[in-house]
């Protein structure tokens, strides 16, 4: 299985986690898979009174300079960790 395939099944995966993972762990899902597929974090950091979109955009922006396919990597990883807890 191609490394892209393994990252859709993994996408398609996360819907359907045996618990609700927490903020945090959600949050690091998002970063990672926004810089799998659109890379670096583009625009300006939202404004503070919008919690969720800052938070977000964060987690993102800390992961500048990732490859790719090291955050898809780290996605699979994530998922197949949250698959068995």
């Amino acid at each position: 299985m191609t490394t892209t395939a393994r990252f859709d099944a993994a996408v398609r995966e996360s819907r359907s986690l045996p618990s609700r993972p927490d903020s945090a762990t959600l949050l690091k899902l998002y970063a990672l898979y926004k810089q799998a597929s659109e890379g670096d974090a583009k625009g300006q950091r939202p404004d503070m009174t919008d919690f969720v979109a800052r938070a977000k955009w964060d987690a993102w922006h800390a992961l500048g300079g990732c490859k790719s396919d090291a955050a898809i990597e780290q996605y699979i990883a994530l998922i197949e960790e949250l698959k068995g807890a």
